[in-house]
């Protein structure tokens, strides 16, 4: 696996509690592309992706619309060919959520990504 600057930055994450902001919530729209987030999305406050704005994260196991969030991060959305990594954090009743179930969480905005769940030792 090719080591991006995100990764670097996201991988201290893995296995950590972490409170989100959710600037994207469950059943909005994109504002540039007009899709819908079929996952509540947003970013860990006071943090710097390689990107300049905030780490974002999915957050997975809350099935309403939030704006607001504390949870595990358990995997990362590693992408292979776009330095701008994802956290996956979950609420305490998902933590054993599978890749498959990620998978299709984020499917929706990662389609379009050539990416790798990765996830803590």
């Amino acid at each position: 696996m090719k080591k991006s600057k995100s990764f670097s930055i996201t991988k201290k994450y893995l296995g950590e509690e972490v409170e989100l902001v959710i600037d994207r919530p469950l059943g909005s729209k994109h504002p540039r592309y007009g899709f819908t987030y079929e996952s509540n999305y947003g970013f860990v406050p006071n943090t710097q992706a390689p990107d300049g704005e905030e780490i974002d994260a999915y957050f997975l196991g809350v099935n309403k619309s939030l704006n607001r969030a504390e949870g595990k991060c358990i995997a990362i959305i590693h992408r292979l060919k776009d330095d701008d990594d994802k956290l996956v954090v979950v609420s305490p009743r998902a933590e054993r959520i599978t890749d498959e179930e990620i998978e299709k969480a984020v499917n929706f905005q990662e389609q379009w990504f050539e990416h790798k769940i990765v996830r803590g030792n």
